[in-house]
């Protein structure tokens, strides 16, 4: 009987020894296998102790404990067999959760990579949306500039500009050169009447619109209205420029308009610097000896003289009289 035990557990330690490179099913089918051995050793035993309690008592008492050892050693291996059985199941259903749990993993990274592209494609529809609002915006306020033009081109005409040159309060500097603001609107374009035709731009014609402008800019800034009439003056030199270029006698005519409105705010600097442009853009355009250009001089000379820059205006003035004895003849009124 000693023997068989001895047997055994050099088996069992040669099974445990080759248990550790076998896969966890071919260890679960091993303790499966030894499980099944124990069993039947146990029964073994069963049938040995019973059969013992019959033998006489001297032989009884020797081997009894042996058996009873040799048994008890067979239920501590069938109850680590259940616990490797238990703790194989228990593993079983870990990988299980495990393998869901990937599962899961990857259908959250498709999904979040999906709702990346989604936020994407929103994205550029945001900004595609963004720039639709942004044009039509800016469509909204051309048509609103568009809208105040027509409403007063019927309403407002020259003698609103003489009125308003009556009502002013004299200007010693202003008195001694002619009043070149109302000429602006008379020099407003040089082009024949074929050339005109051409400049036509959404259904209004642009000296026309001129005119209108400037009965409305003398409108708001005889009311004090000039952040009003800057804006209209700026929305029309923008609109000039964009369909007949920066080199146009009309875009001289608004810079010049939009000079006066800023020598009406004191803004001297500004108003030099619009009335500058505007006469390289006449000397360009019409030429040197032109009496627009003539009137843009002498609207130069009148900022000089209210910064007391008497030394740079008298300059102006000589050449503004020489071109208008030369083009107008020296018994002209504007001479």
């Amino acid at each position: 009987m000693s023997k068989t035990i001895n047997a055994y557990r050099i088996k069992k330690i040669e099974s445990l020894g080759k248990m550790t490179a076998m896969s966890q099913e071919e260890i679960v089918s091993a303790v499966k296998t030894v499980a099944q051995g124990l069993e039947a050793l146990r029964s073994e035993h069963a049938g040995l102790l019973h059969g013992l309690q019959e033998a006489p008592e001297s032989v009884a008492s020797e081997r009894v404990p042996l058996v009873q050892q040799s048994a008890d050693m067979i239920e501590l291996g069938l109850g680590e067999a259940q616990v490797i059985m238990a703790l194989a199941s228990h593993l079983q259903m870990v990988e299980a959760e495990k393998q869901k749990l990937r599962a899961q993993v990857r259908r959250l990274c498709q999904e979040n990579a999906w709702l990346r592209d989604e936020l994407a494609s929103t994205q550029q529809r945001l900004q595609a949306s963004e720039q639709a609002v942004a044009q039509l915006e800016e469509e909204k306020r051309h048509l609103a500039f568009m809208a105040s033009v027509s409403r007063y081109d019927q309403d407002l005409n020259e003698d609103n500009a003489s009125e308003h040159s009556r009502s002013e309060k004299p200007d010693p500097v202003v008195d001694l050169f002619p009043d070149d603001e109302n000429t602006e609107m008379n020099n407003m374009s040089q082009n024949p009447p074929s050339t005109l035709a051409q400049q036509v731009n959404a259904g209004y014609e642009i000296p026309a619109r001129l005119r209108t402008l400037h009965n409305l800019v003398i409108q708001y800034a005889s009311q004090g209205r000039y952040e009003v009439a800057v804006p209209l003056c700026k929305q029309a030199l923008e609109d000039l420029e964009k369909t007949s270029g920066h080199d146009h006698p009309d875009v001289a005519t608004m810079l010049n308009i939009l000079a006066l409105v800023y020598r009406d705010q004191n803004k001297y600097k500004e108003a030099a610097n619009l009335l500058n442009d505007a006469l390289a853009i006449r000397e360009k355009t019409l030429g040197e000896n032109h009496p627009a250009v003539a009137a843009t001089l002498n609207n130069l000379a009148v900022l000089y003289g209210k910064r007391g820059k008497y030394k740079e205006a008298e300059p102006l003035c000589k050449r503004a009289l020489e071109i208008r004895q030369k083009v107008l003849g020296k018994e002209h009124p504007d001479v």
